[in-house]
């Protein structure tokens, strides 16, 4: 957990920032990456140095050389040395903004020849920020972190992300982090899993899925392979944003994933030739709005459904990523639970008839404001190409522990938010946030939620159901809705109380006559 006096210092940088004229906030998340990156750069070349020492052999890597980097305006010699964090620190602002500007940056950009994943994002960098007392400002303020503690880099990159959301602009790039852990929470990833989100923009998906491994396999990094997997192959991303893939690969780094394979993809344009049926387990919310032309569209996902729909053509090429048993837990627009073209139809009988859909968790209609007040769900399905689906288990999401309004604010204590709160709800808090009961009720949905009436929150449908009812996969169509019992009194008794009734008016009437 990030103290106040940090989160006050991201503020008060956030806010200088705002102040010196970067008004985009991701614009102001890439300098402060790219100040980031610099200061790991260093803590990687002091650790090779302090290893060299102890070993009393030569540096393995070396990222700043001895020497001359190149020369100043003025004709005098800039050093490696002078590059580094731990020099640019501490000199006066003009100095740094000097060497920060005309020579780290270049110096950035020519690492990308290093061939690594995040170098190879720092390709283009550019350097924005406006004035010397700014990135004075901002060098203190992540000189002040303690960044070698994992949790606290990564929780000081976290708040600075959700930023993104809270300035009002460019928040489609951010799932609520407690929609994300729901669903790392259901798919439960493994040390053997191979994680991939074809949309991945900040890594939130893949960063949340690395924290649930920490946490419930911690044992995987004293095992040499499975730590190795872990760093090197476990984790996938695609994007086509330069911005969001040095944010997203930050992101992995700041929260202890060295070499995540994030990287430049158009998902939906691209074949996937080289990684069909590779991962075992897709998370993802991709940007599902507008339509493709067939000509810019990926052959290998016109296979397997002839459609221009974005929404749906994801659909397809996670089935065209998974590996048989591989897993997927996605956000999709409910429209693809109900559309009844041709291809929105022919989908949905594929997640049934060939593959095992697993489930469907329909969201609240605020969970994306205030950028959109389009209704979700989650939709979770096992790749198999043999069939497979038996009952679908369908959970009504009505609350999510924050409000379903543009403020979004929340309605719940933060350690009582998300799908496994660290204290126990009350009941009146439940009905405020949905979400453990959501966690709770999947483990029993091959059990006792079997028997539940279709008129409850939860319940499960029989394959044959689907598929009479031509595949529609929205909630509300198998839902009942629960009526007030009919009165089923003998009719002696209620034509009696008619006629009490009937006396009772003929005496009022009376009254009323005596009183004219």
């Amino acid at each position: 957990m990030l103290t106040g006096e940090i989160r006050s210092k991201v503020d008060q940088v956030w806010n200088a920032f705002w102040a010196g004229g970067i008004a985009n906030p991701l614009e102001v998340i890439e300098q402060i990456t790219y100040l980031l990156f610099m200061r790991g750069l260093d803590d990687i070349q002091t650790r090779e140095e302090n290893k060299a020492n102890l070993l009393g052999k030569p540096m393995e890597r070396v990222i700043f050389p001895e020497g001359v980097y190149r020369q100043d305006r003025d004709g005098n010699d800039v050093t490696y040395d002078e590059m580094r964090w731990s020099k640019l620190k501490n000199a006066d602002p003009g100095r740094m903004f000097l060497l920060v500007s005309e020579f780290v940056f270049p110096f950035l950009r020519d690492m990308a020849k290093d061939g690594t994943a995040h170098s190879e994002h720092m390709r283009d960098a550019r350097f924005t920020i406006p004035t010397p007392g700014l990135l004075a400002k901002v060098v203190d303020m992540l000189a002040d972190i303690p960044m070698e503690d994992r949790d606290t880099k990564g929780d000081l990159y976290e708040y600075m992300l959700s930023k993104i959301a809270s300035a009002g602009q460019n928040g489609q790039f951010r799932t609520p982090r407690h929609i994300i852990r729901l669903m790392v929470e259901l798919t439960k990833p493994t040390p053997n899993d191979v994680i991939c989100d074809p949309a991945s923009g900040t890594c939130g998906f893949l960063v949340a899925a690395g924290e649930h491994l920490r946490e419930h396999h911690s044992k995987l990094f004293m095992d040499t392979s499975l730590n190795k997997h872990f760093h090197n192959t476990m984790f996938h991303g695609y994007d086509f944003d330069q911005t969001m893939l040095r944010i997203g690969s930050m992101n992995m780094q700041l929260h202890g994933v060295e070499g995540a394979d994030i990287r430049y993809r158009d998902s939906l344009s691209s074949s996937h030739s080289d990684d069909a049926d590779k991962y075992s387990l897709i998370l993802a919310n991709p940007p599902f709005a507008g339509s493709l032309d067939y000509e810019t569209t990926a052959n290998d996902l016109l296979a397997i459904v002839k459609t221009k729909k974005t929404e749906l053509l994801f659909m397809a090429l996670f089935l065209r990523l998974l590996k048989p048993g591989g897993r997927a837990a996605v956000i999709v627009p409910d429209g693809v639970l109900f559309g009844s073209s041709t291809a929105h139809k022919a989908i949905r009988k594929m997640l049934v008839d060939d593959h095992k859909l697993d489930a469907i968790v329909k969201l609240p209609s605020g969970v994306f404001k205030p950028y959109a007040g389009v209704s979700t769900a989650i939709v979770f399905f096992t790749k198999t190409s043999s069939g497979g689906t038996d009952h679908v288990w369908f959970y009504d999401v009505q609350a999510d522990g924050m409000s379903l309004d543009d403020k979004r604010q929340m309605l719940v204590a933060e350690e009582k938010l998300g799908p496994v709160p660290t204290k126990e709800l009350s009941e009146d808090e439940h009905a405020k946030n949905n979400l453990p009961d959501v966690v709770a009720r999947w483990g029993e949905r091959n059990g006792s939620e079997r028997e539940n009436p279709r008129t409850g929150q939860s319940f499960t449908v029989k394959r044959e159901d689907i598929a009479a009812a031509d595949y529609d996969l929205s909630l509300n169509r198998y839902k009942e809705v629960v009526h007030e019992a009919d009165d089923h009194r003998p009719p002696k008794e209620i034509i009696a109380e008619l006629l009490e009734l009937e006396d009772e008016i003929a005496a009022g009437l009376k009254e009323l006559e005596a009183m004219l």
